[in-house]
């Protein structure tokens, strides 16, 4: 009987990164009927496992593009186009994800041709999961290379829609890319199926019905339009399927102590309650080269290992400032490295930020200035910046905010400590993407979690215009992190701007910023330190929310497949 192939196709389009295909390319549908559960188990954990480079990429994919983090310097490898939005078609990063998320749909399109539904709930579960995993996988996508859904899906292009090995290989001809609104009907499809037929409790380091209508709310909040111009018909889809989440009592926000060790527990700990669906990476499988070269180490060197090149944003640093100082607990994600003498002790310091003028006199970026704090003989506070001393006056000083009169212009700092520069650089580590099992860099990142119902929801009440319901799902989130902090007032003039701070807030560093800005119609702007041309605004009508399907992939496909512009 004709061998089964799952790992991948027998087409460049998806066989183009070889792959230790042993034992999944053994498995033929006689071997599978002869124990079949174990069986698609062995299958199954092969599309998890090509997850775990996918997650990579789809971290960085969907976090460099926002303005959560800031970067040392320029970069030659190819995630920096990521961050500058000079986009480049050869991106060796991009085509990984490419490839292994068209090796997830290979194998799940090949188990779901295969395994008849109906046989026993165990099985039905294991189809779930395959259904799962290809719709979940066709809608990163599709947000990846795709245009925002409020942006003319039907003409739109999102990605080609294949779905398991073609019959005839001898006249082999593979479709263009289809619509946005047919790749977005595509991952609804599946994950609908997805929730019709799994039923096992599973722990969240595998798919389960909630995690397919966790990501549903998703999908059908990114279909909802703008807060200007909203589609309430798929607002309420969301709000329905995230309600469905909460409704199964499966999952608990966590406290707000043990939220702050989020990053500290593995997804199907005991501890962790809140995680919905993650790519779970284990220690054993984790080398000190990924503790450097994957998520984690480019944000932080802890224990040792990483590159800690990237820190979190000014403008981040500053909506945690918004609540007070060091009142918002998810400033636990946040680890200042400051400059300590041999018994420990810091520096006082005054830090601002300032304008950056070119020789002709244009404004081309920012950088920070801090310098020793010194006391007046009256008690005030100055800095002395190249031999001229700065006297700096009180703006809050429960909240350390003082201000100076530099080069002209007044500009508000925070009286704090030297930190350690990297180059002119302050380095906020960024700690939510490490230390996993108090383990360096090691990280599970996260797909779907319980919080972000309930802010899908906030955002979905909101364009239908139910503004109550809209702020006491906001406010969940938003006590449980600032404690007596939640909104008296949310209406039409202040939601999408309270809201959005609020998603931002609590989603940083999980892949989903360089899309929530777009997917509203909104523009990215990125006036803060860094190398990465913060005067240049990037609307989300730019043809560069979008990225460039990988040349090496047009080049393999048989057939057409049409490049972004």
């Amino acid at each position: 009987m004709k061998k089964i192939f799952i790992l991948c196709m027998a087409i460049s389009f998806l066989s183009s990164c070889e792959l230790d295909r042993e034992p999944f390319d053994s498995y033929t549908q006689d071997k599978i009927q002869e124990d079949k559960e174990a069986s698609i188990e062995v299958l199954l954990n092969g599309c998890y496992a090509q997850l775990k480079g996918w997650a990579d990429v789809m971290h960085r994919v969907g976090e460099y593009p926002g303005d959560n983090i800031m970067i040392r310097g320029t970069s030659t490898d190819s995630f920096y186009s990521f961050i500058s939005y000079q986009h480049i078609p050869d991106n060796g990063r991009l085509s990984v994800f490419w490839n292994n998320s068209y090796k997830i749909i290979s194998q799940s399109s090949d188990l779901i041709k295969i395994i008849k539904e109906g046989e026993s709930a165990a099985v039905d579960q294991q189809l779930g999961e395959a259904y799962y995993l290809r719709g979940m996988i066709y809608f990163y996508l599709c947000r990846t290379y795709g245009r925002p859904y409020s942006q003319s899906p039907e003409t739109n292009l999102g990605v080609p829609i294949v779905n398991g090995l073609p019959a005839d290989l001898n006249n082999l001809t593979l479709p263009d890319r289809s619509t946005v609104k047919d790749t977005y009907a595509q991952a609804i499809s599946d994950l609908k199926k997805a929730e019709a037929l799994m039923t096992a409790d599973r722990p969240a380091a595998y798919a389960t019905k909630e995690a397919a209508q966790a990501m549903l709310s998703r999908v059908y909040l990114y279909m909802s339009g703008t807060y200007q111009t909203p589609n309430q018909e798929y607002a309420t889809l969301s709000i329905d399927y995230a309600n469905k989440v909460i409704a199964s009592g499966r999952y608990s926000l966590l406290s707000r102590d043990s939220f702050m060790k989020y990053n500290t527990y593995a997804p199907d700990s005991d501890e962790q309650t809140e995680t919905i669906f993650a790519v779970k990476q284990v220690a054993s499988e984790f080398s000190g080269y990924d503790h450097y070269y994957g998520i984690g180490g480019m944000y932080a060197n802890i224990q040792g290992q990483g590159w800690g090149e990237m820190y979190a944003s000014a403008e981040y640093l500053d909506l945690l400032r918004k609540s007070g100082l060091k009142k918002d607990a998810r400033w636990a994600f946040i680890d200042p490295q400051y400059v300590t003498d041999d018994a420990g002790n810091k520096t006082a310091a005054f830090r601002f930020i300032y304008d950056v003028f070119n020789a002709g006199g244009t404004q081309t970026g920012y950088n920070y200035m801090q310098q020793p704090l010194k006391t007046n003989p009256d008690g005030s506070y100055y800095i002395t910046i190249s031999n001229t001393n700065y006297n700096l006056t009180v703006v809050n000083a429960a909240e350390n905010q003082y201000s100076i009169v530099y080069a002209g212009k007044t500009y508000t700092g925070e009286k704090d400590y030297m930190m350690l520069l990297n180059r002119v650089y302050p380095m906020f580590y960024i700690t939510k993407c490490s230390l996993q099992n108090n383990d360096s860099h090691l990280h599970s990142p996260t797909i779907s979690r319980l919080a972000e119902m309930y802010l899908n929801m906030a955002e979905a009440y909101a364009k239908k215009g139910d503004y109550a319901n809209a702020r006491t799902n906001l406010n969940i989130i938003r006590e449980r992190s600032i404690v007596g902090g939640g909104y008296t007032s949310l209406n039409s003039t202040n939601a999408a701007q309270l809201i959005d701070e609020e998603r931002q807030l609590e989603l940083a560093f999980e892949a989903h910023r360089g899309y929530d800005v777009y997917r509203n119609g909104q523009t990215m702007t990125r006036r803060y330190p860094g190398p990465h041309l913060p005067m240049n605004d990037v609307p989300a009508t730019s043809l560069r929310v979008v990225q460039y399907i990988p040349q090496s992939e047009i080049n393999a496909y048989p057939g057409t497949l049409t490049q972004n512009p």
